[in-house]
């Protein structure tokens, strides 16, 4: 029996390659003989990097490059594909993970990092780079990025600007003389699930800049800014960033990878479903399981598990959904593509219990679906079940 295992990272508990192995250690006890493929999965958040090098055994590769406040951070991106695709997971380097509360502000904060990673992946010679946007701490529209690859900007009195959401407003030149030639030759492809606009109040100032530490008169601030930096990338690349859907993900980040390197943004999901080969696992498998910490109402709207669920419901295949906790809305995933939700949680236990045991819950709930399934094959009237999968 193939068995595609396929969950999220658990958020505050466990990344998504370590959910899938526990939920494969505890299908093979309760079914030895199953053949089990896991295919941990992320949406282009924390977590994305790890989960396409262990889907597509890539390699890491190590980059010191400047944090959110300039200081140097260590930060991982890594090569799938026999070394031709790059994956860069932008938190790793310009990630709000990385700044403490006491100094978050998005008119400080840089995604210099970030195209420090992205230089690292075009002098490697690939030929795509695949850039997860979640996780942030910036508000910078891409210009820290767009520094680190050779692109310059200056302000009215001629002085070079630093990659930061307060000189976004200072901006009067953008010179890409010198940006780096390999983008023109790379195919890019952003893995985001935010729609946000660049500007507005539904914007990269107004949705996220309070989520990265931005007070009132900070998000009124970035907003002028922004809305300065859309007419000058107007003026420079014809092109009107300030209303395209996605434009605002990761505090303007997209409208820079859309706008100077031609980057497609899809939703993340599809993104990592085709580089992990997705519809060729699902053929033959008979069952899937997929999940995150958490399946509700608001999983339908999109989110990874979902994404995962579609494709299986497609082909008839069952889909069994695990979280830490499965709310009352989310009965509406069954009309989804799921055929079953758990939920870890066995007994009454405080949420600091259920992080704490979530490997051994994980196994549990595994073991338990898996002997659960066996006797329902053998009402089927498989009457070799116990030597396929040892005796009941």
């Amino acid at each position: 029996m193939k068995i595609i295992i396929a969950p999220n990272s658990f958020k505050e508990s466990l990344a998504a390659t370590e959910v899938a192995e526990h939920l494969k250690a505890g299908f093979l006890k309760g079914m030895p003989g199953a053949k089990i493929i896991c295919l941990p999965i992320a949406d282009g958040g924390d977590g994305t990097l790890e989960a396409l090098i262990s889907s597509c055994k890539g390699t890491i590769k190590e980059q010191v490059v400047e944090g959110p406040l300039g200081e140097l951070v260590s930060a991982q991106w890594g090569l799938i594909d026999g070394q031709k695709t790059a994956v860069i997971e932008m938190a790793q380097a310009s990630g709000l993970k990385l700044v403490t509360l006491d100094k978050r502000n998005p008119l400080l904060t840089s995604t210099y990092g970030t195209g420090q990673l992205i230089k690292a992946a075009l002098d490697s010679g690939v030929d795509k780079i695949i850039v997860g946007i979640g996780g942030s701490a910036t508000v910078d529209g891409g210009m820290g990025m767009l520094s680190a690859l050779g692109v310059s900007f200056s302000d009215d009195a001629g002085r070079l600007l630093k990659g930061n959401g307060h000189c976004l407003g200072k901006i009067q030149l953008i010179d890409c003389a010198k940006l780096h030639p390999g983008i023109n030759r790379v195919k890019f492809l952003v893995a985001s699930d935010v729609k946000s606009p660049l500007i507005g109040e539904a914007g990269a100032a107004g949705i996220f800049g309070p989520q990265k530490g931005a007070t009132p008169e900070m998000v009124e601030l970035l907003e002028q800014n922004m809305q300065h930096y859309a007419v000058k990338i107007k003026e420079l690349l014809h092109k009107d960033m300030s209303y395209v859907p996605g434009a605002g993900a990761a505090g303007g980040l997209g409208a820079a990878l859309m706008a100077f390197m031609d980057a497609e943004l899809k939703p993340g999901i599809e993104i990592i479903l085709a580089a992990v080969n997705f519809q060729e696992a699902l053929k033959d498998a008979e069952l899937v399981i997929t999940g995150e910490g958490r399946l509700d109402s608001q999983t339908a709207a999109g989110k990874a598990p979902l994404g995962v669920a579609g494709p299986a419901h497609d082909r008839g295949i069952p889909v069994i959904g695990i979280a830490g906790e499965v709310s009352g809305g989310a009965s509406v995933l069954l009309k989804a593509g799921f055929t079953a939700l758990f939920s870890l949680v066995n007994g009454p236990m405080s949420l600091e219990e259920a992080l704490k045991n979530t490997p051994a819950l994980l196994e549990n709930i595994a073991e338990q679906i898996a002997r659960t399934l066996k006797v329902t094959l053998a009402g089927k009237g498989l009457k070799k079940v116990d030597k396929r999968f040892n005796k009941l």
